[in-house]
């Protein structure tokens, strides 16, 4: 009996290819800074990191169409009425929210458009010394320059937005008391916080991967066609 009734407390509302992107992508993030800090000599690791990053978030981007229910931005994605009534404490909106709610939302979105842009450009960026990216070969100079300063500019947006991200977490997990983190992991929610009918039966992971090979083999089709790729001598 008490098996049962801690199986009806919980509802499932993360896939577990959201769950797996959501915490590889924390780990390739931290990798990118990381390399970048430490210097040219870890820059193909920094590439790397920053391949991850594209595969991972392009994956996000078309699971957000494809994907389970709560994973799809139709789900939680909102307009800024519904953003209102939820900031209001509108309690029709919760409810239609056990997945990201509208203000998260933003954040998701605005999060993954940074980090595409981010990995994109790069691909074609330079650091004015030794290194390129991968893609460098394909454009001018001037080109990769512009691309090299938005890529440097999007990364000043990121380490303001991603510790936005970190504090909403907090506080909603100590002054709300909902654990966000431990449903990125679990993927469960209380099933108070997923009316019924609303939780995932199944993760449709054989479509996720399908996605991931071939996210991941076109860009390395991509990669191997680029020219060779490196800064003029002078």
């Amino acid at each position: 009996m008490g098996v049962a009734v801690r199986a009806v407390e919980r509802r499932m509302v993360w896939d577990l290819p959201v769950r797996v992107v959501h915490w590889t992508l924390v780990l390739a993030i931290i990798g990118s800074w990381t390399t970048n800090r430490l210097g040219p000599i870890y820059f193909k690791w920094h590439v790397v990191c920053g391949c991850t990053v594209i595969v991972l978030v392009t994956f996000r981007i078309l699971w957000g169409f494809v994907g389970t229910r709560h994973a799809r931005f139709g789900s939680f994605v909102r307009g800024p009425r519904a953003v209102g009534a939820y900031l209001r404490g509108s309690r029709a909106m919760q409810a239609i929210s056990p997945g990201h709610n509208p203000l998260g939302a933003i954040s998701v979105v605005l999060m993954l458009l940074l980090l595409l842009t981010q990995g994109l450009t790069g691909l074609f960026a330079n650091d004015a010394v030794a290194n390129t990216g991968p893609l460098y070969g394909w454009v001018s100079g001037s080109t990769s320059d512009l691309l090299t300063t938005i890529h440097h500019r999007v990364f000043f947006v990121l380490e303001l937005l991603i510790p936005l991200h970190i504090a909403a977490v907090l506080f909603y997990a100590f002054v709300k008391r909902t654990r966000l983190i431990a449903a990125m992991f679990s993927g469960y929610k209380p099933a108070e916080q997923v009316p019924p009918g609303h939780e995932i039966s199944g993760s449709r992971l054989l479509t996720a991967l399908i996605l991931v090979v071939a996210i991941g083999g076109l860009l390395l089709v991509i990669l191997r066609l680029a020219p060779p790729a490196g800064l003029p001598s002078f």
